[in-house]
Formats: structure tokens, C-alpha cells, sequence
């Protein structure tokens, strides 16, 4: 802008914050990268899930030709289980491909840890030790039981992965209630108090310092060699957590361990109620009294 003189009098001036740009971009490349594994993710879901319902069919067969007692006869039953488990995180990468694939349903965190206790003693190896304290009282949450897996299956090889020399796993459910301040995605950003499911799994291995507490989270960061960590398992937990409207929050330092505490929301009393008729009717239908057992 001139002034009186004809000389120069003002100076406009515009100023960017490079570091801006630079984070757009870092945050389109991981959504870029996440799309490719989510394509990927789908490909390989479809035809691991072809595999699988062989092997189930085959331990069918397997089992039919087994008399009861046969020693085999467990050994092709836990097959079958673990076949079972594979299916669920067969679902989970479907879902995370294709979200409207997700089956959401009442169950209890509890029913999740005690269905893959087999299998995720076998993952973590003779040298760890598995403890798990199930409040047997835990309320009901709801979300899709192959979400509920992947996060619990996740947590505990994040664990087993800490402790390479060998130690102790501990997995611990119990009811909570939780002030919520200004979460944004906890319940929706609800306020008051609000009745939680909590599920911890904790370790007593290396530990982490803040640097790698700050990055945990984020997508395909590690801290494992190349080609042993993806660096998508907790970023994972993390998206089923908070699109569940739970929590998810990790303490640690190093030499003192790590706890993971997942805090999901219970389910309203009517969606309970509801659930308690549901199956009360379909015990009816079967014939059966509430209280009648079935041989």
C-alpha cells in the first residue's frame, strides 16, 4: 500500500505453518495405507475362510469316527475349537473392510475370555503364565463378539510379546462406573456417571516410557524389528474401543509392566430385559421350562 510520499507505507504479509501441511499429508498416507491393508484384509478373509470350513468339516468326520472316550477325540475337538476362534477374526477382518458386516449382540467379556482360553494359552507359550480373574457378576455390553476377540486376542499377544524371557498374563474383568469429563467419544460424549464393563490385561514385562506410551496408538507404529510387527493391533483395539463408545487407556513404565484398561459401556436394563425374553421365548419354543436342563 502506497502512502502520501508514493513510497511503500504498509507491507501486507502471509505466514503458513508448514508443519500443518505436513500433517495432513502423514494423516492421508496412513488413510491411504489403511484402505490398501482393508482391501487386502478382505481378499485374504474370503479365502482363509474357504480353508477353514474345511478343516471344520474334516474334524467333524474326524470326531464322528472316534468313539467318546478315544484319546484323539480331544485333541480333534480342540481343533475344532480353535477353527471356531479363527472364524470370529475371520468376521473381525471382514468388518473392518466392510463395517456394516458387524453383528453387534449382548454377551458378557467374560464368556469372551473363558471361550478363547485354550487358544490363547497355546499362543503365548509354555513360559507365561496365564491368570485370569472374572468377576462372575459382570454386566453385559454390547458389540459384535469377533470385535470383542480381536481386542482381547490382541491385548494378550501385545502382552506375551513384552515378556520374551517368560512371566505372567493376567486378564481381569469387573463392573465400574466412570465420571465422564470430556471424552468425545465415550457414550457419545455423554456426561455423568455412566456403568462400565472394564476388562484389563496386564503384564509384568519391560514396560514402555512416555515417548512410546504417546505413539502407541497410531497406526502401523512399532517398536518391534522389520518384519515381526505390523503396528496395527492396538491401533485396532483402539478403533473397536472407541467406535463402541468405550475407553481405552495404558499404563506403563519401563521395568514395572504394562496394564491395559478397556472400559465399554453396559447395555441399558431394557436391552437386557429384552435379551432375557428373547431367550426365554426360544427356551419355549424348544419345549423347555426356564428352569429345565437340557440332557
Amino acid at each position: 500500500m502506497l502512502g502520501a510520499n508514493g513510497g511503500p507505507d504498509s507491507v501486507l504479509a502471509l505466514a503458513e505453518d508448514a508443519r500443518v501441511n505436513q500433517e495432513a499429508e502423514q494423516r492421508l498416507r496412513q488413510a491411504e495405507s489403511l484402505e490398501v491393508v482393508g482391501r487386502l484384509a478382505g481378499g485374504v478373509a474370503h479365502d482363509f475362510n474357504n480353508l477353514l470350513t474345511g478343516v471344520l468339516l474334516y474334524c467333524d468326520l474326524l470326531t464322528a469316527s472316534l468313539e467318546p472316550g478315544h484319546k484323539g477325540r480331544k485333541y480333534a475337538e480342540e481343533i475344532r475349537s480353535a477353527s471356531l476362534q479363527a472364524t470370529g477374526l475371520v468376521r473381525q477382518l471382514l468388518a473392518v473392510a466392510r463395517p456394516r458386516s458387524c453383528q453387534p449382540r449382548l454377551l458378557s467379556l467374560n464368556e469372551i475370555a473363558q471361550g478363547m482360553g485354550n487358544l490363547l494359552v497355546r499362543l503365548i507359550g509354555e513360559n507365561i503364565e496365564l491368570n485370569c480373574r472374572l468377576d462372575p457378576n459382570l454386566g453385559l455390553v454390547r458389540m459384535d463378539p469377533a470385535q470383542a476377540q480381536q481386542i482381547l486376542l490382541n491385548l494378550v499377544l501385545n502382552a506375551r510379546d513384552a515378556i520374551p524371557g517368560g512371566g505372567q498374563i493376567t486378564i481381569e474383568t469387573s463392573n465400574c462406573r466412570v465420571q465422564v469429563l470430556a471424552e468425545p467419544h465415550f457414550v457419545k460424549a455423554s456426561t455423568g456417571s455412566i456403568a462400565c464393563a472394564l476388562l484389563v490385561v496386564g503384564d509384568n514385562g519391560c514396560g514402555m516410557d512416555a515417548e512410546t506410551r504417546a505413539h502407541l496408538f497410531e497406526a502401523f507404529f512399532t517398536t518391534k524389528p522389520a518384519g515381526r510387527g505390523t503396528g496395527l493391533g492396538l491401533a485396532t483395539v483402539y478403533d473397536i474401543v472407541t467406535s463402541n463408545g468405550g475407553l481405552v487407556h495404558v499404563d506403563s513404565a519401563p521395568g514395572c509392566g504394562t496394564r491395559f484398561t478397556v472400559l465399554l459401556p453396559l447395555a441399558p436394563d431394557r436391552a437386557r430385559n429384552s435379551q432375557n425374553i428373547s431367550d426365554l421365548q426360544a427356551e419355549r419354543n424348544r419345549g423347555l421350562s426356564p428352569t429345565e436342563e437340557e440332557d
